[in-house]
Order: structure tokens, then C-alpha cells, then sequence
């Protein structure tokens, strides 16, 4: 049996002691200095206050004071931060984990260097904490609540340490969550970020519909399949313009597909959709975090440098410009349809 930490008690690093805890692993949840109800309430309910899941028996819960204990006899770390709090890992928790310890990150997104590079959250942690731990991530389409339910769930590991890849394959498989293994770390973190920015473009047919027909009526899947297909398309594209193996194109398509039928980039992507502008719609969801906006604000921004420097054509990636332009209130809803268009006679 292993013993677990997991730092972040967001709703997915919380949800990642479902799988831990059904194999028998010793798990110690950890909260941030943000995390502190949570913690708290876990501890006197059994509960997830966000999440509002019960929580595995035999958990134990830690405040971001105590790591130094909860980090003793650890075999691996679970880094729970979402993409905002990859900063806060770096500079106040990963100094704190031995550096033979792997971690293994569930935060999805891209770092855009300011060159028309991005940049996986695995190589931005080892670049900029200058130590020496074996970082690895997830991808693939899995939902807090659902990993939570024990629903049936695939995603992929990925890593350049094969050992500890394996490692923690075998201590975190069980008959509900299902694991890849993949040493492509770019294209695996590229394609499953990349699917934050094209949910939002999958959503304007959702709140164009609601437009029209007003919500709760009929819906209308033609218009959302064909944003679907021009996503998958344009993901292909710019992860071979980035250098990401394509096999794993089939993780970002899938957790394209698990977001767009709910949470908060939907919701952005709808209120888009109905015509209003990004700052009422972001005012709307006020509270609301949506890393969604930032991870397609980044691959916008690289895609304008790399087509200035004649890597890249605009053309073709017409729903993505389209997307950027939203979200920088640069234009208003006009989806070009007829941008998608191809003959291959």
C-alpha cells in the first residue's frame, strides 16, 4: 500500500481519493490557504462543501500548516491546484516535497511564454521551481463529481519518468478509473487544455438556440455538432503546428465532448451565445472561476504571433480567431460557417 497526499482540496484533487481510497491507500488531503471551509467541513461532515460528494472513509484532512507532517512516509503528491494556483505550488508547496518524491499534477492548461509558445503545466513547474522532482500530469475527460460516483472514467498519465508513471498508474487504477500511459507530456496537456477554448465556441449554439427558441425548449444538435467538428479539426492542426503527438487528439476530443454538456465554460459559451458582450457575460458569472477565458486567451494570443511570424495561417483557424475576438470584445457573434467549408475534390 502507498501513502498519498494530495495538496489542494479543490474539487478534483478531492475527488482523486475516490480511486486511492478504493485501493486501500493511506490518503492525506491537504487544503491551500483558500481551502480552509472546506477542510473544515470535511473533517465534522464527511462531506465535500463544493462538490457536495461524500467523501471516502479513512481520509484524513490537513490544513496547509501542517503539510510538513502530512508530507512524512509520503509516496507520491497529487498537486489538486487549478491552473491559478500553479504559482502558489511552485513558490510554497513544492519546496516542501522531497525532490524523490514524483507529483502528479491534475491541473489542465497551457502557459503562453510571450514568444508564441506554450507551455504544459509539467515543464512550467520544472522550469520555474529550478527543482529536480519527476512531475507528471493527467488529461482526459473525467468530471470531479462523476470520478466521484465512481462513474467510468479514462484518462492518460503522462510523464518522462516511466517508472513513476507506472507507479502510480498501478496504486491509482481501479475497475471504474481507467489509465493511459504516455511519455508525449505536450500533446497530451496541449490537446486537453486546448478542448477549454473550443467548449466555449461548442456553447454559442447552445445560447444561439436559447436566442431563438427561448431555453428549455427543443434542442438543436446540428449546429453543435458542426462547431464540435471544426474544433476537432483546428485542435488536430495546432497540435501538429505545436509539435503534440496526435493519438493523443483523442483525450481532448472526449473532454471536449464531457464539457460542453455542463459547468461553467458552457454556461460562459451560452450567455456568449445569446449575444451578450464578454464583460456582461463574465459579470453575469460573477464568482464563477473560468479558466476556460485564460486558456483560450493564451492559445489566441500564441496562434496572432505565430501567423506574424509565418508560422501559422489565421485561416485556418477561423473558429478560434473567432472565439479570441469574442473574448477580448474585439467583435460580436458572427460564427463564420462558411470558413469551415472544405473541397477536397
Amino acid at each position: 500500500m502507498k501513502t498519498i497526499v494530495i495538496i489542494g482540496a479543490g474539487m478534483m484533487g478531492s475527488a482523486m481519493s475516490i480511486p486511492a481510497r478504493a485501493n486501500g491507500h493511506t490518503v492525506r488531503l491537504v487544503g491551500t490557504p483558500l481551502d480552509r471551509e472546506i477542510i473544515d467541513h470535511a473533517r465534522k461532515t464527511g462531506r465535500h462543501l463544493k462538490m457536495d460528494r461524500q467523501l471516502p472513509d479513512g481520509l484524513s484532512y490537513h490544513q496547509f500548516e501542517d503539510v510538513k507532517d502530512a508530507l512524512k512516509g509520503c509516496d507520491f503528491v497529487i498537486c489538486g491546484v487549478s491552473s491559478f494556483g500553479v504559482d502558489w505550488f511552485i513558490q510554497e508547496a513544492l519546496p516542501l516535497i522531497d525532490e524523490n518524491i514524483p507529483v502528479l499534477m491534475v491541473t489542465k492548461g497551457l502557459w503562453h511564454d510571450g514568444q508564441g509558445g506554450l507551455v504544459a503545466f509539467p515543464d512550467y513547474v520544472k522550469k520555474n521551481s529550478g527543482l529536480r522532482h519527476s512531475v507528471c500530469a493527467i488529461g482526459g475527460p473525467c468530471t470531479s463529481y462523476e470520478l466521484a460516483d465512481k462513474n467510468h472514467s479514462y484518462v492518460a498519465f503522462c510523464g518522462e519518468d516511466e517508472k513513476a508513471l507506472s507507479m502510480m498508474k498501478a496504486a491509482l487504477k481501479t475497475d471504474f478509473y481507467h489509465i493511459s500511459l504516455t511519455k508525449d507530456v505536450f500533446g497530451l496537456e496541449c490537446a486537453v487544455a486546448l478542448k477549454n477554448a473550443y467548449a466555449l465556441a461548442v456553447s454559442l449554439a447552445v445560447g444561439l438556440h436559447e436566442k431563438a427558441h427561448g431555453p428549455g425548449g427543443v434542442l438543436a444538435y446540428n449546429p453543435q455538432a458542426a462547431l464540435f467538428a471544426q474544433s476537432v479539426k483546428e485542435m488536430k492542426r495546432l497540435l501538429a503546428l505545436l509539435g503534440g503527438g496526435e493519438d493523443n487528439l483523442i483525450f481532448g476530443a472526449g473532454d471536449l465532448y464531457v464539457t460542453v454538456f455542463g459547468g461553467r465554460t458552457r454556461k460562459l459559451g451560452a450567455l456568449l451565445g445569446q449575444g451578450y458582450g464578454i464583460d456582461e457575460a463574465l459579470k453575469m458569472l460573477s464568482g464563477v472561476t473560468l479558466e476556460s477565458v485564460v486558456i483560450a486567451g493564451r492559445t489566441h494570443d500564441a496562434l496572432f504571433q505565430m501567423a506574424e511570424s509565418g508560422k501559422a495561417r489565421l485561416e485556418d483557424f477561423p473558429l478560434l480567431t473567432h472565439i479570441g475576438q469574442l473574448l477580448k470584445g474585439e467583435t460580436k457573434l458572427n460564427i463564420p460557417w462558411e470558413a469551415f467549408e472544405e473541397d477536397r475534390i
